[in-house]
């Protein structure tokens, strides 16, 4: 389920932008499909009824997951699963950042510009509380964000030279 904890707070599922997920190509797997969508985002769907984070994963992978607490959750199963691509809000500072994308994704990709999600019922709605980032795990994925046609800036991080320096 898409969940977001910025906007709107009477709605908990927003769905990916329908020109994104064309940039990004076929995926074989969403394992946070809403329950009634008004376009498929992969060739199988698993909802929260599914509980998509304790199901087996298959093929290529897109996760639009729930945001807030959950997140990391579900970028730690990508990165463990290795063939996904996660679209999570920019929030390179924090935790989960650091725990789930930093040093475990093979690439990074900001989109420029705040996206604006979609409702199950299709409408498009305002723009995100926060800047949006897909994180590619696998090096097929990251090719495809290397060379997707959205505007943004994309950054490799399959050499791992990324020093967590603590203090």
């Amino acid at each position: 389920m898409d969940v977001s904890f910025e906007r709107e707070a009477q709605k908990d599922e927003w769905l990916t932008p329908p020109h994104i997920l064309a940039a990004l190509g076929e995926f074989d797997l969403d394992p946070c499909s809403p329950i009634g969508r008004p376009w498929d985002t992969a060739k199988k769907h698993y909802t929260i009824e599914d509980e998509g984070l304790h199901k087996e994963w298959e093929g290529r992978v897109f996760c639009n997951p729930p945001y807030g607490k959950e997140t990391q959750k579900w970028l730690d199963k990508c990165a463990d699963y290795g063939n996904a691509i996660g679209l999570v809000f920019a929030r390179t500072e924090t935790r989960m950042f650091f725990n789930s994308v930093w040093g475990k994704a093979d690439a990074i990709f900001f989109i420029k510009g705040r996206l604006s999600f979609y409702t199950v019922e299709g409408e498009k709605g305002g723009t995100a509380g926060a800047p949006s980032v897909l994180v590619a795990y696998g090096k097929e994925n990251a090719e495809y964000l290397k060379n997707m046609k959205i505007a943004g800036c994309y950054v490799d991080l399959s050499e791992r030279v990324i020093t967590d320096k603590k203090q």
